[in-house]
């Protein structure tokens, strides 16, 4: 077995903060990286209320930045967006406040866009399982399915 580099409340402490300040964590993300440094309770304690108090550590920003990102660069649907971040433990309140970072006529346009993209792959002749087929991806990718049948059935 390997030493385990153990670490004090300080060293982890300038960890965490890097860790936060390179990109938005969670607190969830948060707690795993001090399980992984094999921190005791009360550290984790204290270095968590550090990270909050000197602001590196902020769910509802953080919330707002995945939300942004998962839809402008991954094209993830709300359904999808909804799900990961409860996943990651954010209350009901911050994934509210974040889904409204994104704007409804981008979303429908979004929608649009990656619809006739994939319809444009789709090798199938049956218009049935065409449909079936862009429908199914388009939920896979978190969309809502009024929407996606409203759209498939307006393009196919």
């Amino acid at each position: 077995m390997k030493n385990q580099k153990s670490y004090t409340v300080n060293e982890a402490t300038k960890i965490l903060e890097h860790f936060c300040a390179y990109q938005e964590r969670c607190h969830k993300e948060v707690e795993q990286k001090l399980y992984d440094l094999k921190m005791i309770p009360e550290a984790k304690e204290k270095i968590i209320l550090h990270l909050l108090q000197h602001n590196f550590l902020n769910e509802e920003r953080f919330a707002k930045a995945f939300v942004r990102g998962k839809f402008s660069i991954k094209k993830w649907g709300r359904i999808k967006i909804i799900n990961e971040l409860r996943f990651k433990n954010i209350s009901t309140y911050n994934i509210k406040s974040a889904l409204k970072e994104i704007n409804e006529k981008d979303y429908l346009e979004t929608l649009q866009k990656i619809s006739e993209k994939k319809l444009a792959l789709i090798k199938e002749s049956n218009t049935f399982k065409k449909k079936n087929k862009l429908a199914t991806f388009l939920i896979s990718k978190g969309y809502e399915s009024e929407l996606v049948y409203k759209i498939v059935n307006t393009i196919i």
